[in-house]
């Protein structure tokens, strides 16, 4: 249950960084921040294998890089799913999705419990 929420709270804070760093997202509160993630987190943890699946043949022609689509629509959705949640537009949701994606992978390896 601790890795959950130390999870939840690192992808908190790579959501934090790119909302600083990318004019076009906007969070209004601190819960909403939390909010932010955590749906995002279900989206991606639920939705986005169903929606992988039904475009593997777009995947597989672009090599995978279809996939960053995917992730930047998993970011819009989650944007009008909370309601304290802003994206200007899917420019900006794709930019932020790829750093998301970045700044999610190196906050969890660099605070990855070390298991016995």
């Amino acid at each position: 249950m601790t890795r959950l929420i130390l999870k939840w709270v690192l992808n908190s804070f790579a959501l934090f960084f790119v909302m600083k760093l990318i004019p076009g997202i906007r969070i209004d509160n601190f819960s909403d921040l939390l909010v932010a993630t955590l749906v995002l987190g279900l989206l991606n943890a639920f939705l986005r294998p169903l929606v992988i699946l039904l475009t593997l043949p777009v995947t597989v022609l672009t090599l995978g890089l279809f996939t960053l689509v995917i992730n930047g629509v998993m970011f819009y959705l989650a944007a009008h799913l909370v309601p304290g949640f802003h994206v200007t537009g899917f420019g900006a949701a794709f930019l932020a999705a790829l750093l998301f994606s970045i700044f999610s992978f190196v906050l969890n390896m660099i605070f990855q419990p070390k298991s016995a």
